[in-house]
């Protein structure tokens, strides 16, 4: 390749990701997952596009897709909180597991009796969409102040049912017939247990780590974190464990642990996972070839209502009988079934391996995942309104950046004070911080003064609090706790233990 042929390259790279963000806010105003309007940049730019690019590696696709997948995963576990999920996980992991085991057995039944498909393509069918996909649901429900049960196991579930997904269809894409199918469980209980204990392994060393070795520059952070998240994946994949909950796991350690320069990291992390989310949709949109989609149309719809309307509501009801969880978040968690990324990056791996009618798996795959994130997507916030399960917001919270000051044996915290913060109203000398932490200084409307012990706070300001290292925590914890329960906190039960 010349120096011409790569300045061309970057040149066109540079205007499909500027195109692509643009299309972030138009998917944020009607509502769409912003993948449809990435998978479409990718098709206008392919064969049948006006670009006329012919791409058909469906190999390279895949390894590109897996690591993106990596950095999807590895930044959903960095922003999600385990106050929120805690409470959810055993009816977020039934959904994991027998959940998506009910649905890939309904979906592979209906996709044989209905369509005339061949078992074997039937059932990779049935496990390629059976995976769901935070990135899209929440990408919709970002507006509604869901209850936190309902919002932790959505969450919780899509990032735990990648890692029992992947290990079926890589098993029903491999050639032979497939014997004693309580060995395959097994296999599957084996990798997940794996990769569980390395994700969590590897998460708390990087996170021990982080906060007791200072970094001699700020912007280290963010990439150590990524590093971290990306070494628990490598791993896990080499114990024979599922990397993708290893990943998934030590970086929703990481995102708890209070780190270091946290904000800029938060920040980081979203930046790399919208990249990895612009690619991946852009190439498999350019894999697609739309003038072969027609005779796959039919069954693509076919089995895409069998899986929103019976196999997805069946896996749902029967997974939560035991947690006696209100028929109005059912009806919400079975319509939030969302399919993005993850189906249509596992439909290349019986490409990859040369099972029979891999490519109309794929095109099936496609088509039901455009067609039903297009009807699901728009009316998700509808039927959660309808459904009348709005919670009230709670209060903000509080964004907090520590800086380690390792010579000086002390912290730098920076907190900004967001608009629902109940510590707004709060004298300084209200806050009581643990002895050896102190406000030294608050940035209020661009101007900066030493406050008095009676300063009141202000929704808005950002102070600067020097702790020493032992009572770090501690002066986190209160200014949490006033941030959640006011001036009061600790006294009424605030404790702000939380997120």
């Amino acid at each position: 390749m010349t120096v011409h042929h790569l300045n061309q390259l970057l040149l066109v790279c540079s205007v499909v990701l500027l195109v692509a963000v643009a299309a972030v806010r138009v998917s944020s105003r009607s509502g769409l997952p912003s993948l449809l309007v990435y998978l479409g940049i990718g098709v206008l730019m392919g064969q049948d596009g006006i670009g006329d690019v012919h791409f058909n590696n469906a190999e390279l696709t895949q390894v590109i897709g897996y690591a993106a997948l990596v950095v999807i995963l590895a930044e959903g576990g960095l922003g999600t909180k385990w106050k929120e999920i805690r409470p959810a996980l055993p009816a977020a992991s039934t959904l994991a597991l027998f959940g998506v085991a009910l649905s890939v057995g309904v979906t592979a039944a209906g996709a044989h009796y209905l369509t005339g498909l061949e078992w074997r393509q039937a059932l990779i069918i049935g496990a390629v969409v059976s995976s769901t996909d935070a990135a899209a649901v929440f990408s919709v429900l970002r507006r509604i102040p869901l209850p936190a049960r309902v919002t932790g196991t959505l969450e919780a579930e899509s990032g735990f049912n990648d890692a029992p997904v992947v290990i079926l269809v890589v098993a029903f894409s491999t050639a032979g017939p497939i014997e004693h199918w309580y060995a395959l469980v097994g296999e599957i209980a084996l990798e997940l247990a794996i990769g569980a204990a390395i994700g969590l392994a590897v998460g708390w060393l990087g996170a021990w780590g982080l906060r007791h070795v200072a970094l001699p520059a700020s912007g280290l952070y963010p990439i150590a974190v990524l590093a971290i998240a990306v070494t628990a994946y490598a791993a896990g994949a080499l114990a024979h464990g599922s990397g993708f909950l290893a990943v998934y796991l030590a970086s929703m350690m990481l995102g708890n642990a209070r780190l270091p320069h946290w904000p800029a990291t938060r920040g980081f992390a979203e930046g790399l996972g919208w990249i990895a989310q612009i690619g991946m949709f852009v190439l498999l949109g350019l894999l697609v070839t739309p003038h072969e989609l027609g005779d796959d149309i039919w069954p693509g719809l076919v089995i895409g209502l069998v899986l929103t309307m019976v196999a997805r509501p069946l896996s749902v009801v029967l997974s939560l009988v035991p947690f006696r969880v209100p028929w109005p978040e059912q009806t919400l968690m079975s319509w939030a079934g969302l399919r993005g990324a993850v189906p249509i990056i596992l439909a290349t791996i019986p490409m990859v391996n040369g099972v029979d009618a891999s490519h109309r798996i794929f095109n099936i795959v496609f088509i039901l995942v455009v067609v039903y994130t297009l009807i699901q997507g728009p009316t998700l916030p509808w039927l959660a309104r309808k459904l009348r399960l709005g919670d009230e917001p709670e209060a903000a919270d509080l964004g907090i950046e520590s800086a380690p000051l390792e010579r000086l044996r002390g912290h730098l915290l920076s907190v900004a004070i967001p608009k629902g913060s109940r510590m707004h109203g709060v004298e300084v000398n209200e806050l009581r911080l643990p002895a050896g932490a102190a406000v030294t200084l608050i940035v209020r409307d661009g101007k900066s003064f030493v406050p008095l012990p009676t300063t009141v706070l202000r929704r808005g300001d950002e102070l600067l609090v020097v702790t020493t290292d032992p009572v770090r925590d501690a002066a986190e914890r209160r200014l949490r706790a006033v941030a959640h329960g006011g001036k009061l906190a600790g006294w009424l039960g605030a404790n702000g233990a939380g997120g």
